[in-house]
């Protein structure tokens, strides 16, 4: 089947515009990009822009579920249902996350997502464990009894095992974290630090090990702090320091103040930051509630009942790039290939995701001049945004 999607501004490798341009899309991958907006012949069906942007679909690298399922619930049911309140919102793939968790639920969750990998239509493209190798004091709202050191045993029977575990995260100043992340980035998975107390040299060492990516930077890591009378450094001076380091950010305006979002895209660049949701169970859905009984929902925020942390957000993709554009004062072009461009170079599959160009999957969303969403393709198949 031939598609066109025509009359907007179409966003090419390098954050290039075309203007009054078009993309060919046949059956699931993009066949041409075109400077103009006339019809061509055998196209089976057209879709309008309205002189909007249309731009490559959004990657989401740090999602923990959506439409009122969680991926912990380890059932193809809940990924799909996930999956699909997410495109609905201009995710058209994504790495479902799971939080620290026991290792019999990784292996039930790894052992669907295996599954959906296999199948180029399913938008998911591997899993991501947030956990459990973290620093109990900076736990956040991760289960403080699950958090535990690295331990061989666990780690390398599951990376043999499950090739779809494609990004884990540890606290490296933990005994054998650098053990850790040598052995997961030698089977080409990404190795992230977060939920972390690390200093400079921890991470210096660790970037030396192979982790190369900072979970949801400025949350759950320490930031320049006293000691006594003495100022000392905390990770987020660190990651700053380390040129080759790459940062997430949660770009919902409430876990990263949109000025802070500023200036992480003034010193990290387009190249070394992406945007996440890391949205709970409860975003794109009428859900009020979480997946953890120890989370709820107040004023738009997730936080623990106790109000000792701030959780995961219910953001969606199209939250994400309104908040950095209109709220931050990005460029567009900035922002539309943080959200996926970047995640894609970060996790190996710029390949065939990313960006708009021929012989790609044909992932693609439509915005308005306003940024409201108003068109997702996920490898070619018009999204029913409901």
């Amino acid at each position: 089947m031939l598609t066109q999607i025509y009359n907007g501004k179409v966003l090419i490798p390098g954050g290039r515009w075309v203007n009054n341009g078009s993309v060919l899309i046949k059956d699931s991958e993009i066949v041409e990009v075109y400077g103009h907006s006339r019809i061509v012949e055998g196209v089976d069906r057209s879709f309008n822009a309205g002189g909007g942007y249309i731009l490559p679909g959004g990657i989401d690298i740090h999602v923990h579920g959506g439409g009122g399922r969680d991926f912990m619930e380890a059932t193809e049911e809940a990924f799909v249902t996930a999956v699909e309140a997410h495109r609905r919102h201009g995710t058209t793939s994504m790495f479902p996350t799971l939080s620290s968790s026991p290792f019999e639920l990784i292996k039930a969750a790894a052992q669907v997502c295996s599954r959906l990998v296999d199948d180029p239509y399913s938008g998911v493209l591997g899993l991501h464990l947030e956990g459990p190798y973290f620093s109990p004091k900076m736990a956040g709202a991760q289960m403080p009894e699950i958090i535990r050191i690295p331990s061989p045993m666990e780690y390398v029977a599951l990376v043999e095992e499950f090739p779809c575990i494609r990004r884990w995260d540890a606290a490296p100043e933990l005994p054998g974290a650098d053990d850790f992340a040598r052995f997961i980035t030698s089977r080409g998975v990404v190795a992230a630090l977060g939920h972390t107390e690390a200093k400079y040299n921890d991470v210096v060492k660790a970037y030396e090990s192979g982790y190369t990516l900072a979970t949801h930077f400025y949350n759950a890591m320490t930031t320049s702090h006293k000691n006594g009378v003495y100022k000392h450094e905390g990770t987020v001076e660190s990651v700053y320091l380390i040129d080759g380091m790459n940062v997430e950010v949660i770009a919902d305006g409430i876990h990263v103040p949109p000025i802070m979002i500023k200036l992480v895209h003034k010193f990290k660049g387009i190249g070394r930051m992406c945007l996440i949701t890391d949205a709970l169970a409860c975003s794109a859905s009428n859900s009020t509630t979480a997946f953890d009984p120890r989370v709820i929902i107040d004023g738009g925020v997730c936080k623990l009942r106790d109000g000792s942390a701030i959780a995961g957000s219910i953001a969606t993709m199209d939250r994400l790039i309104k908040t950095a554009v209109k709220e931050a004062g990005l460029p567009i072009e900035d922002v539309a290939r943080m959200v996926s461009e970047t995640p894609a170079l970060i996790m190996g599959v710029y390949d065939r995701k990313g960006s708009i160009c021929k012989h790609k999957d044909a992932d693609i969303i439509v915005m308005d001049k306003d940024l409201n969403l108003t068109h997702v393709f996920a490898m070619g198949r018009a999204v029913n945004l409901g």
